[in-house]
């Protein structure tokens, strides 16, 4: 269940890692990527080493910035066949039908959009499976969101906030400059919130028949590239598990099965429900309990446990410790890889 990004997502690496003084084949050879990765936008490389890549290059330069001067290189040419979604009539639609190709871009990352009461919440999460920081990463991915939605809509929108789990960076003078708009650390999520009625914006690039065919090719490479079930689970349960909506049932529903038919097919391929919740789970915990800031219950309640007891006994049962004794390690993110006792 390892996800594949294409190489697109490290174009001007090199140029950003050199001018901080960091060898950028050194960091691609120690997290076991291929140099043409830097030359061939296309390739299909591995979501997790790309978020070792950018996150030890951040701490070999000595800077916490360094995924957000990535984004400030980017266009829409870097998302390659999705780039022709902006021909969709309105945001509304163009983001919509990106959730739904994304995968072709980037296997490890989701977008999920809710609304309520004319805010509209853009969540997105890197759905990873080995307990890494992927700070570097998700700054990335948020910021090239915006930066994508504001060449569209224009540089006089900005979003109401924009969201990270992680704490606070020692300098953040290049985030405000960057969003151009609160940006709050320590959430319960990484993305950006802003008003529905900036979905609903006609988009100047529209061209609804064009739209009808890129939606109709994406589809036709979706399907054949589509990733096995217990892949498809997973990311689902990465959707759902934040919202307060992940039950085998909701999960089984979204991929157009019934619980049963999920159960048995997941069977076949060594799975089970349960088993694939713990996993995303064990990811989650890892992240949020990274950052002092969020409380024990917090984390909890986003999990999916009904009281922090549960968690408690959970965390203790795959971890050997409490999650407060995890906490107090030197590096919560290294010990936890050494005391997981399943998915590694």
């Amino acid at each position: 269940m390892k996800g594949l990004v294409r190489s697109a997502c490290l174009t001007n690496y090199a140029e950003i890692a050199r001018s901080l003084n960091v060898d950028p084949l050194q960091q691609l050879r120690l997290v076991g990527l291929d140099p043409r990765c830097l030359l061939q936008p296309d390739l299909k490389i591995s979501v997790e080493a790309t978020a070792r890549l950018l996150d030890t290059s951040a701490r070999v330069a000595g800077v916490e910035d360094f995924g957000l001067r990535l984004a400030e290189t980017r266009d829409a040419s870097n998302l390659g066949p999705l780039a022709l979604l902006w021909r969709e009539p309105t945001l509304r639609a163009a983001l919509v039908a990106l959730q739904e190709f994304l995968y072709l871009h980037n296997q490890g990352l989701v977008l999920d959009i809710e609304e309520s009461g004319g805010v509209v919440v853009l969540r997105l999460e890197l759905v990873t499976v080995c307990q890494l920081s992927v700070r570097q990463s998700v700054e990335l991915a948020v910021a090239v969101t915006h930066r994508l939605i504001k060449s569209l809509l224009g540089n006089h929108w900005h979003p109401s906030v924009v969201c990270f789990r992680h704490c606070a960076a020692r300098d953040d003078s290049r985030h405000h400059r960057v969003f151009g708009t609160p940006v709050q650390f320590n959430c319960l999520m990484d993305g950006i919130i802003c008003r529905s009625s900036d979905l609903d914006r006609t988009l100047p690039s529209a061209n609804p028949e064009m739209a009808r065919h890129v939606n109709q090719y994406l589809k036709s490479i979706r399907e054949d590239s589509r990733t096995a079930l217990p892949g498809q689970v997973h990311q689902m349960i990465w959707t759902l598990l934040p919202t307060g909506r992940c039950s085998v049932e909701q999960v089984a529903a979204h991929l157009g099965r019934d619980r049963r038919t999920l159960h048995r097919q997941l069977t076949r391929e060594g799975e089970t429900f349960s088993s694939l919740l713990d996993q995303v789970r064990t990811e989650l915990a890892t992240r949020y309990l990274a950052n002092p800031h969020h409380p024990l219950g917090e984390i909890a309640g986003v999990l999916g446990f009904s009281e922090l007891s549960a968690f408690s006994r959970w965390f203790s049962r795959l971890f050997a410790c409490s999650p407060s004794a995890w906490r107090t390690q030197p590096s919560p993110m290294a010990a936890g890889k050494q005391q997981a006792r399943l998915f590694i």
